[in-house]
């Protein structure tokens, strides 16, 4: 293979000619095979480095700190980077040792190489253009890498929202189709009081839309960035007017608004943001955990269950009893739910182990949160159109439960007292029999006062007056 030959601090090393990143790169390469996953894996991530670079290149542009040529080359670089090109040279694996110096240098030297191209250069020739006196110029890894980490982020959260939002849908679509199913309400796993399936579906509707919620307030946190910091929140090496100028180059670039922090000192160490919106995916992923509790419960059996919904079948669910059939979609929200919470433990303690000022951390915070993210979405999409949209109600079953539940009996309390209920409840236990025949042998109520409050628009709302 044909190489180049470039050197840095460590010494020369021989570069593949065809590749776009440079000695630092293949170095990172070489010192992290840690997780196998690269930053390829994370295009969004990739987009937003670019962003950042060229943000930048414009800003030093308009302080007279880059000339107008390597400002041009290095915006086409990003421009094509940001399109979805050359993302196979971004190499480094994701956790890496450096604060993501690693990362940054890939970016630098990846749209370097291809900038010198762009001039008439050849990759390597760092004498026409560096990747960082130009590429990097005004900027640390302490400044970069989380102003990009945030930008993915802000992008991502919007993602995860949208498989929200159609998880949403399919739940109200099943809400208003079983509107009119009479079933029995559980508390602690008893008989407690009558519901609808509708009104059960809609209850996950608005634990969705309250998540939603809580997702765009932790979308805001990080609309605080420390572009302009350098190496500490100081401003090092770069001109006084460079954190202004390169905020609103940023905001043109993303289209978003995003802001300089107030103290780029404290925004430099601070990692309470990554661990807020870890905290708000650990919550979204928990409640929709305990929805598909709920789904498995409810149907279980499919005789010896609650069997008052049929999930749609899947695939076998036995390598040795045949026709069993599992509810394998909502296990397998489950399992990533399990996963979401396990991460959140290693953002809070990747935030915590911070020093002075900087937190060398964040490279792991940022694995995690896009790993999280990503499932979930994959997740919630799943758990939308190959289960909630094919549910069907049996209800025959939900209704039967009812009528011979003891918890019926809690919706005449009103009409035969306390006691009389106890009585009812009591015997309704001990004999097998149910409240309804009970209550009508007694003379407690008529066939036609007891059928009235019995009816479904009676029992699932508050309904007495006197």
């Amino acid at each position: 293979m044909s190489t180049r030959l470039e050197h840095d601090l460590i010494g020369d090393k021989q570069i593949p000619i065809n590749v776009y990143y440079g000695v630092q790169t293949a170095r990172a390469q070489e010192n992290f095979s840690i997780t196998g996953v690269i930053l390829a894996g994370f295009p969004t991530f990739i987009i937003s480095l670019a962003k950042v670079k060229k943000a930048a290149a414009l800003a030093n542009f308009e302080l007279d700190m880059l000339e107008e040529h390597k400002k041009n080359a290095i915006c086409e670089a990003c421009d094509e980077i940001i399109a979805g090109e050359l993302h196979d040279q971004f190499v480094v694996d994701m956790i890496q040792g450096g604060a993501g110096t690693s990362t940054n240098m890939n970016a630098n030297e990846v749209i370097a190489n291809r900038a010198l191209e762009i001039l008439g250069h050849d990759k390597g020739e760092y004498k026409y253009l560096h990747p960082n006196n130009d590429v990097n110029l005004s900027q640390s890894t302490n400044d970069a890498y989380p102003t990009a980490l945030r930008i993915a982020l802000y992008e991502k959260i919007y993602e995860l929202t949208d498989s929200m939002k159609i998880l949403r849908k399919a739940f109200m679509k099943k809400s208003d189709e079983f509107k009119d199913v009479i079933k029995m309400g559980r508390t602690q796993l008893q008989d407690a009081v009558p519901m609808t399936l509708g009104q059960e579906f809609h209850t996950y509707v608005t634990m969705i839309d309250e998540d939603i919620a809580r997702l765009g307030e932790a979308q805001q946190l990080v609309r605080e960035m420390n572009l302009g910091a350098t190496a500490i929140g100081t401003g090092i090496n770069s001109h006084p007017q460079y954190a202004v100028v390169v905020e609103k180059k940023l905001q043109d670039v993303t289209g978003r608004p995003f802001v300089t922090a107030g103290d780029l000192v404290e925004a430099t160490q601070d990692t309470g943001a990554y661990v807020q919106i870890s905290g708000v995916l650990k919550r979204v992923v928990t409640k929709i955990s305990k929805i598909c509790n709920d789904l498995r419960l409810l149907s279980s059996g499919p005789r010896t269950g609650f069997n008052e919904i049929n999930l749609p079948a899947m695939q076998p669910g036995s390598s040795i009893m045949p026709g069993k059939v599992n509810p394998v979609i909502p296990e397998v929200v489950n399992q990533v739910a399990f996963q979401v919470i396990g991460t959140d433990v290693t953002i809070t303690m990747a935030s915590e182990g911070g020093q002075l000022q900087l937190n060398v951390f964040e490279p792991v915070i940022a694995y995690n949160l896009f790993n999280s993210i990503n499932m979930m979405k994959n997740a919630f999409e799943t758990l939308a159109e190959k289960c909630v949209i094919g549910i069907t109600a049996n209800e025959d079953r939900c209704k039967d439960l009812v009528l011979h539940s003891i918890g019926l009996v809690t919706a005449l309390n009103p009409y035969i007292g306390y006691e009389n209920s106890t009585n009812v409840a009591k015997e309704a236990l001990e004999s097998g029999r149910s409240v309804y025949d009970i209550v009508l042998e007694k003379e407690l109520l008529s066939k036609t006062e007891l059928d009235e409050i019995i009816k479904p628009e009676n029992m699932i709302k508050p309904c007495i007056s006197k």
